[in-house]
């Protein structure tokens, strides 16, 4: 009986075995691989000449306006008068513009008071200004300094209207 169950588990092995060799076989046979499809051209085209680019135009590039208005000070100091800032702002966008322009910025004063503190208030107004334009981000070397003391008045000094518009810095481009 030992020998019957050998024999045919055995032959249950083989025929197993058969059977699944036989069916890869036919798996492969089933599935054969697909041929290559050639696929068509594209039709061909002729090249157009590209158009030409039209020349760009440069930006027109905005000359800077230095016709400013003068900077206004308190009485007997160097201090701006806040109506000055608006002015100032200006002139810094202006001389951004040309940043290799050189200013002569100067400063007078009214007729109150001695020639020699007029000269050293003068002077000290015109640096304000310099001081103003340096903490804006302009060169400290485009700006020269120059004060005239109480010469030069643009109004009359008999009147307090008159010594507010000499307490004055102007700039002028350097030439």
């Amino acid at each position: 009986m030992n020998i019957t169950k050998n024999l045919l588990f055995t032959t249950l092995i083989a025929l197993g075995t058969l059977t699944m060799y036989s069916c890869k076989t036919k798996k492969l046979v089933a599935k054969p691989a697909p041929a290559p499809v050639e696929k068509p051209k594209p039709p061909v085209e002729e090249k157009k000449p590209a158009p030409e680019p039209e020349p760009e135009k440069p930006e027109p590039i905005e000359k800077p306006n230095f016709n400013l208005d003068n900077i206004q000070f308190e009485f007997n100091s160097f201090v701006l008068k806040t109506s000055s800032f608006p002015i100032l702002d200006k002139a810094v966008m202006e001389m951004k513009k040309s940043p290799d322009t050189k200013f002569v910025l100067n400063g007078y004063s009214s007729a109150e008071g001695t020639p020699e503190h007029n000269m050293s208030l003068s002077i000290d107004r015109a640096n304000a200004v310099k001081s103003y334009f340096v903490n804006a981000g302009l060169k400290s070397e485009n700006f020269t300094i120059v004060g005239h003391g109480d010469k030069d008045p643009i109004s009359a000094n008999t009147t307090e209207e008159g010594r507010i518009l000499n307490r004055r810095t102007e700039i002028k481009v350097q030439k």
